[in-house]
């Protein structure tokens, strides 16, 4: 016998059509700025140290990391990671990026607090993601009409309350993100280093990626809806 869940296809099945459809949009953002060269002639690199020095921010080392889009800030150690189209590469895609980087540093240089939140949230997002599975599964395992049905929710509700952990870290991520974008931008309006069309290119590569965040976020809690929605069906 087939078992079908009407919930994964109300509640998870838009969002997987929503993810796919904001990859493919900030892939074809990125592709189609990485061909476009900004006028200064600034690589990544150079981009995401400028974006500091006109924050007054010092201390931050920009390194290359290898792969394509897995640039990254990393707080622990103070640096920029830059990809391999986004570090020495002098287009209009990669100086959106590296700047939005610089921006994730400028908060922590200047203790933005969702950026301190997110910080706080996430050992229990770690612990919620790879925990919460698996009490998850223990419990719909065992919250079936039995003696330890009762054993089985709890174990269930545990679960879920784990997972909200990592649901609430990714709501947490969105102002986060869209701050570092705004920082970036702001940067590029005032000192002029992206104009025209240049500064809408970028702003679009940074729009997209940003939509990125919003669908994961949805994601997550329409996970959470359908997982008490279960729960309460099998209380």
């Amino acid at each position: 016998m087939f078992y079908y869940d009407y919930t994964y296809v109300l509640f998870m099945l838009p969002c997987i059509i929503i993810s796919l459809i904001c990859q493919v949009r900030v892939k074809t953002a990125f592709s189609k700025y990485s061909k476009i060269p900004n006028t200064r002639g600034m690589t990544g690199a150079q981009a995401a140290e400028y974006v500091l020095r006109q924050n007054n921010v010092t201390g931050v080392r920009i390194e290359h990391v290898e792969g394509n889009l897995t640039d990254h800030f990393d707080p622990r150690s103070n640096v920029i990671r830059l990809s391999d189209s986004v570090y020495n590469s002098a287009t209009v895609a990669a100086v959106g990026v590296a700047a939005h980087e610089a921006g994730h540093a400028v908060q922590t240089a200047k203790n933005y607090f969702p950026n301190k939140l997110r910080g706080a949230i996430l050992p229990a997002a770690r612990l919620g993601s790879s925990l919460s599975w698996i009490l998850i599964i223990i419990g719909f395992m065992f919250s079936y009409g039995s003696r330890s049905s009762s054993i089985g929710l709890y174990i269930l509700y545990a679960g879920i309350v784990l997972f909200s952990a990592s649901v609430l870290f990714t709501v947490v991520t969105l102002p986060v993100e869209f701050d570092a974008s705004r920082r970036a931008l702001k940067c590029f309006r005032d000192t002029n280093l992206l104009q025209g069309e240049e500064y809408k290119g970028a702003k679009s590569v940074l729009t997209a990626a940003a939509m990125t965040y919003v669908a994961a976020a949805l994601t997550a809690i329409m996970q959470l809806l359908r997982l008490l929605l279960i729960a309460r069906r099998r209380d």
